[in-house]
């Protein structure tokens, strides 16, 4: 059980919190704590939480908080007992941080010097804001008022400590801003004065003296005390004997130089393209040309590299790597954390506690690491001077739990890996940024080899093909399966990729069993860090059919407006979780797109995913028709339907805009046609069709003919069609390739309705059923014309291409 009233007032039990109630409630349990083990009478318990204005049955209404109390309390076995007149919570002393921060002060009090800065430290610590925060009553006032005076001068006896030790360097920044807030306090002024003078400052020491006894004489009109004046005396007088402390701390010899990079990772594979882009970038940092000549050459930016990328897809492997083969440019060491910036058990680490374990390795004693973050930062920096040291952040959060932790010499390199693209370290230290992407095949090919015998790779070839595409380069994902074939010999690798094989338990099969080598776990701790909107994109994202997606189309898919669609977009972006191509289109790796869709199932309703769905297929419906009209124009398309609401259309304003929005778009129209098809969307599964059709007929590639016609085939199936969209020759030459709305099937091929007085599609129709002929004249398969009624039906027979 843990109490705490050094911020807000708050109980937790094995780190979890309890529900307290409102203010007043708390105010109850607040008194209780602050005379914990003690008996509180019933009227001074009513005088501390109403003051002067009690409600009419106060005794009451306090009855009822402490018997609530009681009941939230019963868990962790805190009992409040009552006594004669009062009431009493029975607690340990050192569960209440009110309770710990004072003892810990008065054992250093009492302890040697090194001792007590570790003890200040710790009770420094417990203090998380203003006490009893959320209190509005005269006596949580004056317990904040007491407390803070309490905490100031145990700071004052941190700096008495300091200069006793030596520190006067680290300790000047904080004494000069505390001197600011409390500029009439004596002894804090006295601090100041020494820590001045043994900086080699006594001139700004007798200034500050000065300006002290001025603003003494005019607030309090009183003189400096008699110890502040001869302190003033001595600093002219140049008493040597203040030049240096009392009692230094020993000095240490030298630490040997810091060597705290994990061991390489075991079969590495790949990435000599990435390996030699980090030569480029850090290799000049002990010496090399693009960075100057090494150390001591004066000025010149500081070596930082980012490797950035999905979780999973090696950036600490590469890291590790480069660093191990580099370990020769460093020779005064190599510093490592792990930032846990993603981490799925535990918070990401505070720069302050960086800086505390690299001043320590650096050979700082504990006790003589300044007390705040400027002045650990100047320790670190000052230490690191002149040195060649790498120094690696591995899984960052974001650019400000790096920058603090960054060297100010040339001499030193910083390799930082991050699933953010750190684009504030890019541009305000200048750090490269490199993009991992996945393996390709043949790394991926080698780094499974290098799990598995290459007697069980060959004897299942296709299965071995298939893991390696359903992991999609992902090398986390390649050393999971690995990991799973390798402690079960017997097991088939068939059956693993059957399990892969299915979307449904892919990322169940992609689990070995523990917490840092669960795929699902790892995009969970991205997922965490996204802001809520992003998410809710990203969902939907993963969603839409087709290989990638183009930024309309994302904005009609979420029903928002471009403008934010594009802001989201980069937010995934830089979290690596989307990528965006050259041309500006976006993709998502296959296995986040499986987790996200997973997410969206479980977190979006039924009907909104529908709505989401049918409002990107409106919107390549609307595109479609848009281009074709562009590509055929004057031919009669029929009516569009409307704009449904949230759908944004394509800008398409010329013939050759048209067509590389078909080219861009031709694997995604098939998606979405057949995702049309599937849903029932018929009249938008025919249109789409149609569209494909014109845009295969007026391609280059003439073997995409067939294909247009089998597309037209499948387009009229749609009863919602207007006759107009179906009739033949709508322009010249297409007619051939697009035969009539079929109505059903025959043995010897399909039959279409008649045309009725429609002459001038007979006419096309014959003319390309002629072309078509002459076209395949002597070819052994097609659309060949068997029989052709004038005025009944029409028979045509497909002749399927032979297997090759």
């Amino acid at each position: 059980m843990e109490f705490r009233v050094l911020g807000a007032v708050e109980a937790l039990v094995d780190g979890e919190p309890v529900q307290l109630g409102h203010a007043r409630q708390r105010s109850v349990l607040a008194v209780l704590l602050a005379e914990a083990n003690g008996l509180v009478p019933v009227g001074r318990l009513v005088d501390r939480v109403w003051a002067e204005h009690p409600p009419r049955q106060a005794r009451d209404t306090l009855y009822g908080y402490l018997y609530r109390l009681r009941r939230a309390l019963a868990a962790a076995d805190v009992v409040i007992t009552r006594g004669p007149g009062g009431y009493t919570l029975a607690v340990e002393e050192q569960a209440v941080d009110l309770h710990r921060f004072r003892h810990l002060v008065a054992k250093a009090r009492s302890a040697a010097d090194a001792d007590a800065l570790v003890l200040l430290s710790e009770a420094f610590a417990l203090w998380r804001g203003d006490p009893f925060t959320g209190l509005d009553t005269p006596w949580a006032d004056d317990q904040r008022r007491t407390l803070e005076r309490e905490r100031w001068c145990a700071e004052l006896d941190r700096n008495d400590i300091g200069l006793r030790l030596g520190d006067h360097h680290a300790l000047l920044p904080a004494m000069t801003a505390m001197a600011a807030r409390h500029d009439l306090d004596e002894r804090l002024a006295g601090q100041l004065m020494l820590a001045l003078h043994r900086c080699g400052r006594p001139a700004e020491a007798l200034d500050h003296y000065r300006q002290f006894r001025c603003r003494l004489a005019e607030q309090l009109g009183a003189d400096p005390r008699p110890d502040l004046q001869r302190l003033h005396q001595r600093i002219l007088d140049g008493d040597p004997r203040l030049a240096t402390p009392a009692r230094v701390a020993p000095q240490s010899s030298a630490p040997p130089a810091p060597r705290q990079l994990p061991g390489l990772p075991a079969r590495f594979t790949g990435r000599a393209a990435e390996l030699g882009r980090l030569d480029a970038v850090l290799g000049g940092a002990s010496g090399g040309p693009e960075w100057g000549s090494g150390p001591g050459r004066g000025s010149g930016p500081v070596a930082v590299a980012v490797v950035g990328g999905v979780g999973g897809v090696g950036k600490t492997w590469l890291a590790l790597r480069w660093a191990h083969e580099n370990l020769d440019r460093f020779p005064d060491g190599q510093l490592f954390v792990n930032l846990r910036g993603y981490d799925a058990r535990e918070r990401p680490v505070a720069p302050t506690a960086v800086l505390r374990s690299f001043l320590h390795a650096l050979g700082v004693a504990p006790t003589a690491v300044p007390s705040d973050v400027d002045s650990q930062v100047g320790l670190y920096r000052s230490l690191l001077a002149e040195r060649r040291v790498l120094v690696v952040l591995d899984n960052a959060a974001d650019s400000e739990q790096v920058r603090p932790l960054l060297p100010g010499s040339p001499s030193c390199a910083v390799l930082v890996t991050s699933r953010r693209r750190l684009t504030a370290l890019a541009t305000t230290q200048g750090a490269r940024l490199l993009e991992l992407d996945p393996l390709t095949p043949a790394e991926s090919r080698t780094l499974l080899a290098g799990h598995l015998d290459q007697a069980r790779m060959l004897a299942e070839p296709e299965a071995v093909a298939e893991l390696l595409d359903r992991c999609a380069g992902l090398p986390l994902a390649i050393g999971i399966v690995a990991a799973r074939t390798a402690t079960r010999p017997d097991f088939p690798l068939a059956a693993l990729a059957a399990e892969l094989r299915d979307g449904a338990t892919r990322l169940d099969a992609l689990d070995a069993g523990e917490l840092g080598v669960d795929l699902r776990s790892v995009f969970d701790s991205s997922w965490r860090a996204l802001e809520p909107d992003s998410a809710d994109l990203l969902r939907l994202v993963a969603l839409a059919p087709g290989p990638d997606i183009g930024l309309p189309a994302v904005a009609s898919l979420a029903a928002l407006p471009v403008r934010r669609v594009r802001s989201l977009l980069a937010n995934l972006a830089n979290a690596h979780l989307v990528q965006q191509s050259a041309s500006g289109r976006y993709r998502v790796h296959d296995l986040v797109r499986l987790y996200a869709a997973e997410r969206a199932q479980d977190d979006l309703r039924a009907d909104l995913r529908t709505a989401a769905l049918r409002r990107v297929v409106d919107h390549y419906v609307h595109a479609a028709t848009a281009g074709v009209r562009l590509l055929a124009p004057g031919q009669p398309w029929g009516e569009d339907d409307p704009l449904a609401p949230g759908v944004w259309p394509e800008r398409l304003t010329s013939p050759s805009a048209a067509r590389a929005w078909f080219d861009a778009e031709r694997r995604c129209l098939t998606a979405v046609r057949k995702l049309a098809a599937e849903r029932g969307w018929h009249r938008a599964a025919s249109r789409l069709a149609w569209a494909e059709s014109v845009d295969r007929w007026r391609g280059e590639n003439r073997h995409d003919r067939p294909v247009a016609g089998r597309l037209v085939l499948a387009s009229g199936r749609s009863d919602e069609e207007p006759a107009s969209l179906c009739r033949p020759g709508r322009f010249p030459g297409h007619a051939g390739a697009h035969p009539f709305l079929p109505v059903g099937s025959g043995e010897n091929g399909l039959e279409f309705p008649c045309l009725g007085q429609d002459h001038c599609g007979q006419t096309g129709a014959h003319r390309g059923l002629a072309a078509l002929c002459a076209q395949q004249r002597g070819s052994q398969h097609g659309v060949q014309p068997v029989r052709c009624v004038r005025f009944g039906l029409m028979v045509v027979r497909h002749i399927p291409e032979p297997r090759r």
